[in-house]
């Protein structure tokens, strides 16, 4: 299964972020990888990342010249998926919760049409808003209601099939003029092949696109990290235990960091204890 990485549109100072969103997807088995930036950041991830092959991964990358919606990274991507199904998360969203892998291993098996997860928020309205019937079915999805019909919000993760790209080239621009995801979503939902996970409130999901949600989702990893000596989006810890790379690789990895706190995490990693 074919997966992409968009849209890591942000200012220099924020490209770690990527970090999450990338380990969203291994976590979910995705080892292939499509990273599309915008063409004055590309060199800088090309820098941070290089190719993948040091964690096991692949990485390809392309560009979005212009900011037209999040659909054109389906269509950007189309060789890329080829006959594939794909996910396509965004560059400043962050995922956490016990259990998270083996819920996005087995919605990364999706076969036909579109999966993504509805999370209760107190301002839908920046959102894509989930509105549920009371036996549960999906009754609508709206992109950035004024008045919205629920509290749950449309996270910046989906799962579609191979007709994605397709259905995302024939989308028209908004009145915001872009194309907007939500239509890709809908497509699925009218064709009665879109499935929509609530997240439980034991996940937490935190879209940093705000100067106010980055301060807030900065808090929340230093608080996990500090009390469990846990790090959250570690692509070296994920290929390890997930037999990407070896404990030779783990070290090797940890060397030019011998001397920080992450190199020492690794170290630890390797020597098995945390």
């Amino acid at each position: 299964m074919t997966k992409v990485v968009s849209k890591q549109l942000l200012p220099v100072y924020d490209k770690p972020l990527i970090y999450y969103s990338l380990t969203t997807l291994m976590l979910a088995g995705i080892t292939e990888m499509l990273i599309i930036t915008t063409p004055q950041d590309a060199h800088l991830f090309k820098a941070l990342l290089g190719d993948g092959a040091q964690w096991g991964l692949s990485f390809s990358y392309a560009e979005q010249a212009r900011p037209e919606g999040v659909p054109q990274a389906l269509t950007i991507g189309r060789d890329f998926i080829g006959d594939s199904n794909v996910a396509l998360i965004l560059g400043d969203n962050m995922f956490f919760g016990h259990g998270l892998g083996a819920m996005l291993e087995r919605c990364a098996q999706l076969e036909e049409g579109g999966l993504v997860f509805g999370y209760r928020v107190k301002d839908p309205q920046r959102y894509g808003v989930v509105e549920f019937a009371g036996d549960g079915r999906v009754r609508s999805i709206m992109e950035k209601p004024a008045k919205p019909r629920s509290n749950f919000a449309v996270t910046g993760l989906y799962f579609f099939d191979r007709q994605a790209p397709e259905i995302a080239a024939g989308l028209k621009p908004s009145a915001r003029g872009e194309t907007e995801i939500v239509d890709v979503i809908n497509t699925n939902h009218r064709a009665g092949t879109l499935r929509v996970e609530a997240l439980a409130t034991g996940y937490a999901w935190l879209d940093t696109g705000t100067p106010e949600s980055l301060i807030d989702a900065g808090q929340f990893v230093r608080a996990v990290e500090q009390r469990q000596g846990y790090k959250i989006a570690c692509p070296e810890r994920i290929a390890f235990q997930r037999g990407l790379i070896t404990v030779k690789d783990l070290r090797r990895l940890a060397a030019p960091l011998a001397k920080s706190e992450y190199g020492d995490y690794l170290l630890r990693l390797a020597d098995g204890l945390v």
